[in-house]
């Protein structure tokens, strides 16, 4: 982006008057020279040729001698024009500084300089495009036009439902400059306009974290609280001296109590995955190592239950962008799910392959499938709400909490992949998952083949 001096320099009026322009400007200086010489040839006895010379001495001095005074004036109502169309260092220096996304815009709504974190945050944004081609929200555009007509300040917030959730809060000021009279017509446009962006994703997540946290967990943990002051109270009472109940109700309670520790542990894990479900993940990462590592985490459990993990991936790497910690959640949460609601199948098939929905867009599919008693079709579209369960008691059973699934679609969400469920009663149920293909340097998706 250029500096301002640069741009100065580039349209700064170059004057190159002629001669007859320069006497025509030092008309009237001339013209009083001549005057007093007709005066003091005719009253006075001056010589003539002496007078003459004068006059001519005088003239020449005005046609060759530019006047320092009408090119400064030119060049500085220059600058100041430059100055209301293009901010100055000092403006660009200021807003650089601040940790926000922040544009300066002139009075007709053109960009005319954004800060580092407003390139970093929006794609394509410049100087003299639009500021409409990048702040694309309505309730924002109007108040820039109210603060455009006004002179006013503005405030405002709004939401964005795409790629993901998002808040966001504007401020918008009028900048008047030094020197161009604005400060006393204030109903005039301003120079320019500062428009400073701030997101409140963050906050408003770890609002609702805490809503969630209250309405949820309460009543989730009130039954197993209750069994463990019922036990409690029962043990100080009634079986004070009973060994044998109090070897039964001490491994209730510990269950109980190991019950409440997976419910706040998934319910934590699940608020730190919705603060950046709006941050989409940088690092590349092998899907095949994960699905590996993770089988090879719960091959006890397949073995308590008598199923087999069948693994069915590519013999190269499966890469793409994503977070692997949450990644290892996703396909743990969906294998653990399939060994214990499926295990009367014996059996649970990981596969991964490639799937090309259009000539731009592939996509790796992780499937898992059991082969168990299936999940009826009236269930399907509410797997993924909090503390949904198909079967309370069988869930509770399992020391399931209810978050497993809605864990799994926000970090997916976070990741642009897709959650597809297809299941029949008696027939078992097949989990896939959409992770976008990481593209190669030209643009396009990486294939299996080399």
């Amino acid at each position: 982006m250029s500096s301002p001096s640069s741009l100065e320099d580039a349209t700064e009026p170059q004057i190159a008057a002629s001669p007859f322009t320069r006497i025509g400007e030092a008309r009237w200086i001339l013209l009083t020279a001549f005057c007093s010489a007709v005066v003091a040839v005719v009253v006075f006895g001056v010589p003539f040729w002496p007078a003459a010379g004068a006059v001519l001495l005088m003239t020449a001095v005005a046609a060759f001698v530019p006047r320092r005074s009408v090119s400064r004036r030119v060049k500085l109502k220059s600058q100041r024009e430059l100055r209301r169309m293009w901010p100055g260092t000092g403006m660009k220096v200021t807003v650089d500084a601040l940790p926000t996304p922040c544009f300066v815009a002139d009075g007709r709504g053109i960009t005319r300089y954004v800060n580092a974190q407003a390139l970093a945050t929006y794609d394509g944004v410049k100087p003299g495009d639009p500021l409409s081609f990048s702040l694309r929200a309505p309730s924002l555009l109007e108040a820039f036009d109210r603060v455009c007509s006004t002179g006013g300040e503005e405030r405002i917030s709004w939401i964005e439902k795409v790629p993901t959730e998002s808040w966001y809060e504007a401020h918008i000021a009028p900048i008047y400059m030094p020197g161009s009279g604005n400060q006393e017509r204030l109903r005039e446009r301003p120079d320019f306009i500062l428009v400073v962006i701030q997101d409140l994703t963050e906050n408003r997540r770890l609002e609702r974290m805490r809503t969630d946290f209250v309405a949820n967990a309460s009543h989730e943990l009130r039954t197993p609280l209750a069994s463990l002051t019922g036990f409690i109270e029962t043990l100080q009472g009634p079986a004070r001296n009973d060994t044998e109940a109090q070897e039964r109700f001490l491994s209730i309670m510990l269950d109980q109590a190991g019950r409440m520790r997976r419910l706040i542990d998934d319910i934590l894990s699940l608020s730190r995955i919705e603060l950046k479900a709006h941050v989409r993940p940088a690092t590349v990462v092998d899907l095949t190592e994960i699905i590996r590592h993770t089988a090879d985490a719960l091959s006890p459990l397949a073995r308590d239950l008598e199923v087999e993990i069948r693994i069915d991936v590519p013999d190269i790497p499966v890469r793409l962008k994503g977070d692997r910690d949450e990644l290892i959640q996703v396909v743990e949460n969906l294998i653990e799910n399939a060994l214990k609601y499926g295990s009367s199948g014996k059996v649970v098939d990981v596969r991964v392959y490639e799937q090309s929905v259009d000539q731009d867009a592939d996509y790796w599919v992780l499937s898992v499938r059991d082969y168990g008693e299936g999940i009826p079709r009236e269930h399907l579209p509410r797997l993924t709400e909090r503390f949904y369960r198909v079967d309370v008691e069988s869930s509770r059973a399992l020391k399931g909490t209810g978050l497993g699934l809605a864990i799994v679609k926000h970090i997916l969400t976070r990741h642009r992949a897709r959650l597809e469920v297809e299941s029949n009663p008696g027939e078992g149920a097949e989990f896939r998952i959409k992770l976008p293909a990481l593209e190669n340097t030209d643009g396009s998706a990486e294939k299996i083949s080399a």
